[in-house]
């Protein structure tokens, strides 16, 4: 086997994998019941997902012009998905759509609007 066909295989497996994972995503923004946890399934696996994606188109092109689009593919994707995803939970928070019996911890409380259940 000659070194292009095993990148070939490996492109086809990250393929393959990249668009299971972005699948798993879809679904779990469809099915998860509330904001938070379709804010998860919507940046995480998703990322992922895109990178082993472009890491599969990586292998199969193998010219420097695409290997570098599809760099900056990446490094765009890893640095919008976390921004992306604070800002959502940062409107649903505000707006009131976070249920905060489930946080572990809620730092955006203040003193005037204690999280329910806690004594002011």
């Amino acid at each position: 086997m000659t070194p292009g066909t095993v990148a070939d295989w490996l492109g086809a497996v990250s393929l393959v994998a990249g668009a299971l994972l972005s699948l798993a995503a879809a679904i779990g923004v469809l099915r998860f019941p509330d904001t938070l946890s379709r804010m998860h399934a919507a940046t995480k696996p998703q990322v992922l997902g895109v990178l082993l994606l472009l890491l599969g188109l990586g292998l199969r092109l193998r010219s420097p012009a695409d290997l570098g689009m599809i760099v900056l593919v990446g490094v765009f994707q890893l640095a919008t998905a976390p921004v992306a995803a604070q800002m959502i939970g940062r409107a649903a928070y505000r707006a009131g759509r976070v249920d905060r019996n489930l946080l572990d911890a809620d730092e955006l409380a203040t003193a005037d609007h204690p999280p329910p259940g806690r004594a002011q």
